[in-house]
């Protein structure tokens, strides 16, 4: 076989000497036009380097199949390819596995290829440039490169194929692997864009990144295959590439890293797999990278991680069943995490911590085994419009002092909380739908300090909103309705401020307190049609002040207290009276040992306004009752005397009575029977006009 270069010799050959000058004179008017020839290697030439030597722009040196033991540095506009179709291979192209370009060659200090403007090298496998150790990357990949030297990444070193301050050239089909070094390095010049296209490669067991970019690249990196490098699958350090649509797993390090001040955009990549995160993200806020539509799944850290002031934006990628977090960000990053899938993660879905300040919005968070968001160690996130559930623990969790906003979120059928906190955190819950989640749609403890506003919590098989554990909430404003035990619980020496709640048809109680809690209870409407449980159940001396509610329902109670107990100004409307023998129907029952001031309170249908027996104190004062049985306010021996003044009974029958005080008596006066007002009928008539 004869190239294109030898041909045109021979024929120049065999002309007369006025020909060739007439000839001669002719190829110099057209030499631009020239077309392209192909050098054979090694028929024409016996080394690549050689055949590039003889090589002009456009021409194409072609290498057959073998091994070549050298290192190459290709010339301007020159096309270096291997000779055969675009078959398959094991881990590449036929063609590029069978012809070797093996760089160890002794004292030799240039990388293995170098390219320059305008070249093209398709499809070499390329080794032996540099000292691969597998002792020691082993010994990290044991690690997961923890002990790894962090400054060495991005450090300047002999790369199997080197891009150094190249405008424009292509690297495709290659094999890259076990080299001392990086395998692909792109590396960019001051003032210039150096924009290579490197497509299509395979670079693996490499001692640094598999593809690094580096110092201002601008790269386009598309659908390589990067596994097993010592660093990252692709790397970048303060460069800003297109890397989109490759394939990274396996590697020692993340698939795809991003430090330095580097802003790639990482789209349509599949990472996993890797020792560490499939994309990990680090150091300073002017590390800004788009990390989009990637799949990140089965990597032994996070999916996708951002560390160390980071200031990614990450959105619509899917990260699942990673050891970890699908998504992770700590140490003061400050992510944007946009309309991700994070399911079936070792950790949470989502998990921001040791300061970071993260705004996650619009993602789906499912099925993880920790929580579908979670926020712990003085992280701040803002949480906003996410949906998660069916995770193992909370829908979304705080704690240790993190200082959430946490807003309309939708947190359903998890197996702890729709929303928590603990530890100490301090976040603001509001206008969020939790519901059909096992334990609370809320729920706060250990020492959390919540602000719960505004949000839905229904059908959950604990509380709507559950606080415990020396937890100290402001619940305001809320609706909690159709739980299994309480609207809203307060338990094990938490305290609770509960203002403006809607507490509709939960099965047990609307508001129970237990376990020496304190709580303050105003002006909320507590609704149930049915059940026998207390509507406001005071336990196991806790203390309340239950203020200017309106409390309907029937049941044992309105209120029951076994503690201390401020209730005054409640409107108490019952479903009875109920008669005995049978349960209690007061509307507000004290047992023994309590403390109960009572006043100013209006109750009707209940079958005594108070019943108290056994209490160490009880004071009742201006109150008003209707539709009782007999008595309206029953004290029977408290341990100190009872004051019982001012209360007025509405009834027609002349045997009820307002009050009845046995044992110790303070100040018992003024407590009186009224009759049932009737309406004039002028009264009547404007009652009638009115509707």
């Amino acid at each position: 076989m004869f190239s294109t270069n030898r041909l045109r010799s021979q024929r120049m050959n065999r002309l007369q000497p006025t020909a060739v000058m007439g000839v001669l004179g002719l190829v110099m008017a057209v030499t631009s036009q020239a077309p392209a020839a192909t050098i054979h290697v090694p028929q024409d030439h016996k080394t690549i380097q050689s055949g590039i030597d003889a090589a002009a722009a456009g021409d194409v040196v072609l290498v057959d199949a073998g091994t070549y033991k050298e290192r190459i540095h290709l010339k301007p506009g020159i096309t270096v390819r291997s000779a055969g179709d675009d078959s398959k291979g094991e881990l590449g192209l036929k063609r590029a596995e069978a012809t070797i370009i093996d760089g160890d060659v002794p004292n030799a200090t240039v990388p293995g290829i170098t390219m320059v403007e305008d070249s093209t090298l398709d499809g070499f496998s390329v080794t032996g440039i540099g000292k691969y150790d597998e002792e020691r990357w082993n010994e990290h990949h044991a690690t997961q490169g923890e002990e790894q030297a962090k400054e060495m990444i991005g450090a300047p070193g002999i790369a199997g194929i080197a891009v150094d301050g190249v405008t424009r050239c292509t690297v495709s089909n290659n094999i890259v692997h076990h080299i001392g070094y990086t395998g692909i390095g792109i590396t960019g010049a001051k003032g210039k864009q150096v924009s290579p296209h490197i497509y299509r490669n395979v670079t693996y067991r490499n001692m640094g990144g598999g593809i690094g970019s580096m110092r201002g690249s601008t790269a386009i990196v598309e659908e390589n295959v990067c596994f097993e490098n010592f660093y990252a699958g692709i790397g970048h350090e303060r460069a800003d590439p297109l890397v989109i649509n490759n394939l990274c797993y396996k590697n020692v390090r993340a698939g795809i890293g991003i430090s330095e001040g580097a802003c790639p955009t990482v789209r349509g990549n599949k990472c996993y797999s890797n020792r560490r995160a499939g994309i990990g993200i680090r150091t300073e806020a002017t590390t800004s990278p788009v990390v989009e539509d990637n799949d990140c799944y089965e990597n032994d850290m996070a999916g996708i991680g951002s560390r160390d002031d980071a200031t990614p934006i990450i959105r619509r990628n899917r990260c699942y069943r990673n050891a970890m977090a699908g998504i992770g960000c700590r140490t003061k990053s400050r992510p944007l995490i946009e309309h991700n899938d994070c399911y079936e993660n070792g950790m949470s879905g989502i998990g921001c911590r040791t300061e970071a300040e993260p705004v996650i919005r619009h993602n789906r968070c499912h099925d993880n085994e920790m929580s579908g968001i979670g926020s712990q160690l003085g992280a701040r996130p803002v949480i906003l419009s996410n949906e998660c559930f069916g995770n193992l623990m909370a829908g979304i969790g705080t704690e240790t002092d993190a200082v959430a906003v946490i807003r309309d979120n939708k947190c359903y059928k998890n197996l702890m909380a729709g929303i928590g906190s603990r530890t100490g955190a301090r976040p603001v819950i509001e206008g969020n739908h939790c519901y059909e989640n096992v334990l609370a749609g809320i729920g706060a403890e250990d020492g959390s300090f919540p602000v719960i506003r505004n949000n839905h919590c229904e059908k959950n098989e604990q509380a709507g909103i559950g606080t415990q554990g020396g937890a100290r909430a402001v619940i305001v404003d809320n609706k909690c309705n159709h739980n299994v035990t309480a609207g809203i619980g307060v338990r094990e020496k938490a305290s609770a401020v509960i203002i403006g709640n809607e507490c509709i048809e939960n099965k047990t109680v609307a508001i129970g307190v237990r376990d020496g809690s304190d709580v303050y209870v105003a002006r909320n409407q507590l609704v149930r049609t049915g059940g026998m449980p207390p509507m406001i159940a005071i336990r196991e001396q806790s203390s309340a002040v239950v203020s200017d509610n309106t409390i309907k329902g029937g049941g044992v109670a309105g209120v029951l207290v076994q503690g201390t107990a401020t209730i005054s100004g409640n409107q108490f409307e019952g479903n009875g009276p109920r008669g005995g023998p049978g349960p209690p129907n007061f509307a507000a029952w004290v047992q023994g040992g309590s403390t109960v001031s009572f006043s100013s309170n209006h109750t009707d249908r209940w079958r005594h306004a108070l019943f108290a027996s056994g209490a160490k104190q009880v004071s009742v004062t201006d109150n008003v009752v209707s539709q009782f049985l007999r008595t309206a306010i029953v004290v029977d021996k408290s341990e100190l005397p009872a004051h019982v003044f001012g209360n007025v009974a509405i009834s027609n029958n002349s045997e009820d009575e307002a009050a009845k005080v046995a044992g110790p008596q303070g100040i018992v006066l003024e407590n009186s029977r009224r009759p049932v007002e009737r309406q004039t009928e002028a009264g009547e008539a404007r009652t009638t006009n009115s509707r």
